[in-house]
């Protein structure tokens, strides 16, 4: 098959499937390795950002997804009803986070680290799809455990978890020395 007609059918699938398409299955079905149904996937993400098209393709770990580019989305709201935009707070940034850095992670490991309880947000995260049950801790009751989603590395613009910023040790320093105040607050009470 020629190129052009590669990079159309793997379009086609991109775009009929909706959601992220791992590489392996779109190698399979366009009957080639997974090395050069990368490239071409690579190619057409760079096309796709030379010609200034509404669309990109990005890469979410070993899949890719057809998707708008943010720079439509004001275009697309003047066509279609504005769509529920889920807005995070935060209480929800804070717990994300938490489950992001910390994963797998039960509820009851969350709330230790904010000292509040978390069922709320955690409930919350899970209902916006940017966290999931990703198995039970063998333990007492077997406690859920979360883990982020493909929509949460979506949502931030990640390929993986390991392209999420670090802290650098100066700030992992002040929130010793904060966490060790409030501690001794609490005893003095």
């Amino acid at each position: 098959m020629e190129i052009e007609k590669l990079q159309g059918m793997i379009e086609a699938i991109l775009f009929t499937m909706g959601e992220s398409v791992e590489l392996e299955k779109i190698a399979a079905a366009i009957e080639h390795d997974e090395e050069t149904t990368k490239k071409l996937i690579h190619y057409m993400m760079d096309a796709y950002k030379e010609e200034n098209r509404g669309l990109r393709i990005i890469e979410l770990e070993n899949s890719f997804q057809l998707c708008t580019k943010p720079e439509a989305y004001e275009y697309l709201i003047r066509v279609a009803k504005q769509p529920r935009k889920n807005v995070l707070t935060e209480v929800l940034m804070e717990t994300l986070s938490i489950i992001a850095y910390r994963q797998p992670v039960t509820k009851l490991e969350i709330e230790k680290i904010r000292g509040v309880k978390s069922d709320h947000a955690v409930n919350k995260l899970v209902e916006y799809e940017l966290v999931q049950e990703v198995g039970r801790l063998d333990a007492p009751g077997r406690p859920i455990l979360f883990g982020t989603t493909e929509e949460f590395l979506r949502r931030f613009s990640v390929q993986s978890l390991e392209e999420l910023p670090g802290l650098n040790p100066e700030q992992v320093e002040d929130l010793k020395a904060e966490a060790e105040d409030e501690a001794q607050l609490t005893l003095k009470i």
